[in-house]
């Protein structure tokens, strides 16, 4: 895998050509200083000090009484604890502000590759959703996952120059509360080619994928022929598609081919094998009841940056749970 071939992955460099046929998104770059406070973990976890006076924990219980019983003695530990003010990002505050606005109030936020899906337990609503800049930058300051962004996006390239890119972004996507994750997909291309499409959500059984699912297949199949295959310019790499209620296709994000992107439904020899075998139709893959569920993964990174490489402990892991899956299959009961 090449640097370059990571740089086009990132939301700021493939949105503008493809922003016809995707989700409503606004970017900002970051100013570096916002940068080094994401990764600072030297002291005190603070958020930014809102001009708006905005919360990202409203529901937060202030008792100024224990509040003034705190008090600090001049020369303890404490003290330098104590004098630390919240940093300020105002100009950034009003940018982000007037961009939820434009987006209806509501958004999900993630930097030139990863959204904080670990850290979304810790918001107001349990999700990614946010309305403010100070619960943006609280799902962004707590996410370990954001590391892989901020430190480590070259680490599985050939000719690495550099442990970061030169600039980060904010990406803010339009919150849509009616999204269904059974309509989200992850395909998979090699040498220009669809080689496989697989459900994006494999730990869920969905049984109306079973009636739709070559309809399905062909739409997206047609929508990499007209809008991807000649524009993209790696050869290799995936993108993940959400299709609407009305079935129009929308492309969501693209991500290398191997490395932290994982295969899914697939392994990356399988993959390798579609490609050079090029039958009838892509390999489209859903779970099709309810014992072929994968086991989920609860973890404290994000889906996509769990190593699964052979030898991991999730690898024995998946090894073991399709060990006993098809001892089920094999047993008498199976078959009731």
């Amino acid at each position: 895998m090449k640097e370059e071939e990571v740089n086009r992955c990132q939301i700021q460099e493939w949105y503008p050509k493809f922003k016809s046929v995707s989700i409503k998104t606004r970017i900002h770059e970051l100013p570096e200083s916002f940068v080094q406070y994401l990764l600072d973990d030297s002291g005190l976890f603070l958020l930014p000090a809102s001009i708006s006076n905005e919360d990202a924990l409203p529901n937060r219980i202030h008792n100024p009484e224990e509040e003034d019983d705190y008090q600090v003695v001049e020369g303890s530990d404490d003290e330098s604890e104590r004098s630390s003010l919240p940093p300020s990002f105002p100009e950034l505050e009003l940018e982000i502000k007037e961009s939820i606005a434009s987006l209806g109030g509501a958004v999900f936020p993630k930097l030139n590759w990863s959204a904080p899906k670990d850290s979304a337990w810790i918001s107001t609503t349990g999700t990614l959703r946010c309305s403010s800049f100070c619960e943006i930058a609280l799902l962004l300051r707590s996410s370990d996952s954001l590391v892989h962004d901020l430190c480590h996006a070259y680490d599985s390239c050939s000719d690495k120059t550099s442990s970061r890119p030169g600039s980060f972004f904010l990406a803010l996507r339009k919150w849509y509360p009616s999204l269904q994750p059974e309509m989200e997909f992850r395909c998979f291309v090699r040498n220009q080619n669809l080689v496989g499409i697989s459900q994006r959500e494999a730990t869920t059984f969905y049984p109306s994928l079973l009636e739709s699912k070559d309809h399905l297949g062909v739409l997206i199949e047609d929508f990499f022929m007209e809008h991807l295959r000649s524009r993209f310019e790696s050869e290799n790499y995936t993108f993940d598609v959400y299709l609407t209620k009305d079935k129009r296709v929308k492309v969501i994000d693209f991500n290398p081919w191997g490395a932290f992107t994982l295969p899914l439904m697939f392994t990356w020899e399988e993959l390798v094998q579609n490609d050079n075998e090029q039958g009838d139709g892509v390999d489209f893959r859903i779970v099709e009841s309810q014992c072929r569920v994968r086991p989920g993964l609860k973890t404290a990174v994000p889906f996509d940056y769990v190593d699964t490489s052979s030898g991991s402990g999730w690898d024995q892991f998946f090894r073991n749970a399709d060990e006993e899956l098809q001892r089920q299959n094999r047993s008498p009961e199976a078959g009731a």
